[in-house]
């Protein structure tokens, strides 16, 4: 199900800046602490899942968390944690997924086409086969879910919200533990946590608040991830709040193919990756890199339990 990135014809600089941008950067430096990639999506990787492992666990990423953000998406995840045994598995409707079933995508931007609008029947419909996935033993999270206001009219909150509440109770439901996607939504994703009543472990999946937030979360317990956006240029205010995060609530992952590290940034991401982010992490910190690894290694076993 992985996809590979197409490089467009042509010749002459254009041509070979383009196949620059889309090669894979080289490997860093290994990792002498191991450590899990907390979060990506090798379903939009190029190349074979067995390659992504066998390269991320060349450099101390032994263990990956793959994320579902639909319903054939979430299905993947389950089927391929079951199958790799350093794979785990998180399924939900993306915050963005949701109006899409509510009131269709007639563009067909999702991963799975055209859709007609299906109303609040058919998203509750969705959530019910969310449910099933989360009930099986390789699925350790409920995520990614939450709300994402960077590109969702008023229309489409309402059934963000709605989605987002249920994927609170599934996660309660069976012990798991719940993924939040936060864009542009910072207020409103406390408040409904604090109105529904949050489960017992709670993940800010690429962390992007700023630090009076991440005291917030630290008060309440819940978990930040930061991702390869800390290491760019305008990220000020995410180094601030992990500055702040406590080292026992701090995991990394890649968000991949998305928000490769500097100084790669644009071109593909993959859980290979993590060291650069981990060891910018560490600057931040001011920690040792072992000392950060350790850290987020026992952090994100005991986050997915495993």
């Amino acid at each position: 199900m992985a996809k590979t990135a197409s490089t467009p014809g042509g010749s002459g600089k254009a041509s070979g800046a383009q196949k620059e941008k889309d090669a894979p950067p080289p490997p860093p430096e290994p990792l002498r602490v191991p450590v899990a990639d907390s979060h990506t999506h090798l379903d939009m990787q190029s190349g074979t899942v067995e390659e992504a492992l066998a390269k991320a666990a060349s450099v101390g990423v032994t263990t990956v968390v793959q994320v579902g953000c639909d319903l054939a998406g979430s299905r993947w995840a389950a089927e391929t944690a079951a199958a790799h045994e350093s794979v785990w598995a998180t399924v939900a409707l993306h915050p963005n997924e949701a109006p899409r079933v509510v009131l269709g995508d007639p563009d067909g931007w999702s991963r799975q086409g055209a859709r007609e609008p299906g109303g609040d029947a058919a998203l509750d419909a969705a959530l019910d086969r969310i449910a099933a996935l989360a009930a099986l033993p390789q699925v350790r999270g409920v995520g990614e879910t939450g709300l994402d206001y960077f590109r969702t009219g008023p229309e489409g909150m309402a059934a963000q919200e709605r989605s987002f509440r249920r994927h609170i109770a599934i996660a309660k439901e069976h012990g798991k533990a719940l993924v939040i996607h936060d864009r542009e939504a910072h207020d409103d994703v406390l408040r409904v946590l604090t109105e529904e009543g949050a489960p017992d472990t709670v993940v800010f999946h690429c962390y992007s608040g700023d630090a009076a937030m991440a005291k917030i979360c630290a008060e309440r317990g819940y978990y930040m991830s930061f991702a390869g956006n800390i290491t760019f240029k305008n990220a000020q205010p995410l180094r601030d709040a992990l500055a702040v995060a406590p080292l026992d609530l701090v995991l990394v992952e890649t968000d991949a193919p998305f928000l490769t590290p500097v100084p790669y940034r644009g071109r593909p991401n993959a859980p290979y990756l993590i060291p650069l982010t981990l060891r910018a992490m560490a600057e931040v910190k001011g920690v040792p890199e072992d000392t950060l690894a350790t850290a987020v290694a026992a952090n994100t076993a005991r986050v997915f339990g495993y």
